[in-house]
């Protein structure tokens, strides 16, 4: 199994900077990416940000510009360093890992429980 720790979230201004992280441990394969996923009040889980193992970055068009994703492969975990915050930023941020887990070779994705992101206006 693998399990994801969060830590971040809070509350800030509008303009404001926020930054969140996501340490994963266990031993259930290699990883091969990292992000993070959003979701507001009555809206779908979206894409924010990912990032795999040999550092290629995906972005949604809403945070281009504003938010990078970084990660850390040697402690297995993954920044959002979140600038220029809107109240439209405001939702739960969940950090996804997708693991090639050792016994079949196959994909699996991992979850934490969110961290809550508000931005004020």
């Amino acid at each position: 199994q693998v399990q994801l720790v969060e830590s971040g979230g809070g509350l800030v201004q509008a303009g404001g900077s926020l930054r969140l992280s996501c340490a994963a441990s266990g031993s259930a394969g290699s990883i091969r990416s990292m992000g993070w996923y959003r979701q507001a009040p009555g809206k779908q889980r979206e894409l924010v940000a990912d990032i795999t193992s040999d550092g290629r970055t995906d972005y949604a068009d809403f945070v281009k510009g504003r938010f990078t994703i970084s990660r850390d492969n040697a402690e297995n975990t993954v920044f959002l360093q979140m600038n220029s915050l809107k109240p439209e930023d405001t939702a739960i941020y969940y950090c996804k890992v997708v693991v090639i887990v050792f016994i079949t070779s196959y994909p699996r994705d991992y979850w934490g429980r969110g961290t809550q992101v508000t931005v004020s206006s």
